[in-house]
């Protein structure tokens, strides 16, 4: 473990805080006025990124999801609700990802894996894009958005990330 200090204009904090939660296993960052200036210092304890291990099987990723028939219902459910002018919340796209991943799943299983594993993927992507540009409210153990397997396998990012949701919600 080993502590970072950072000095920095006050407009890009959010940029550097991204990028450093990116390529460590960071705490929470302290922010300080530094001295004599406008800009800020930035502290926090890192340590780096255990090896990653495999993604969850869907087995273990959905083993406590709610029916495919259930999970469709909350997510139109859920897009037809939203006022107009709002984003929708990462619980969506999540929940949107891991649904459109099971039905994939479902099809690859009988053969006919075609059209719905492009839509799973793209689903992924959607929550990947989502999860490096919204408030770092992702697990990313091991697997952080930015990671070249989360690239090269965005499905099992959605695993990794709905086993982790499922069982802490």
């Amino acid at each position: 473990m080993f502590e970072i200090r950072i000095i920095c204009e006050p407009d890009d904090t959010a940029r550097v805080t991204a990028a450093l939660s990116g390529a460590f296993a960071a705490g929470a960052v302290r922010q300080y006025p530094a001295r004599g200036s406008h800009r800020v210092r930035l502290y926090l304890t890192a340590d780096h990124r255990p090896e990653p291990g495999p993604w969850p099987t869907p087995k273990d990723a959905y083993a406590l999801a709610p029916s495919m028939v259930r999970e469709i219902g909350w997510t139109a459910q859920t897009a037809a609700d939203k006022p107009f002018g709002t984003e929708l919340g990462r619980e969506f796209w999540l929940r949107k990802a891991a649904l459109l991943d099971r039905i994939a799943l479902s099809d690859e299983q009988d053969g006919a894996p075609g059209e719905s594993s492009e839509v799973a993927t793209e689903a992924a992507r959607r929550l990947i894009e989502h999860d490096q540009n919204g408030p770092g409210d992702y697990y990313g153990a091991p697997y952080w958005p930015e990671h070249p397997a989360t690239a090269a396998d965005p499905r099992g990012y959605v695993r990794q990330e709905y086993a982790h949701w499922a069982t802490h919600h």
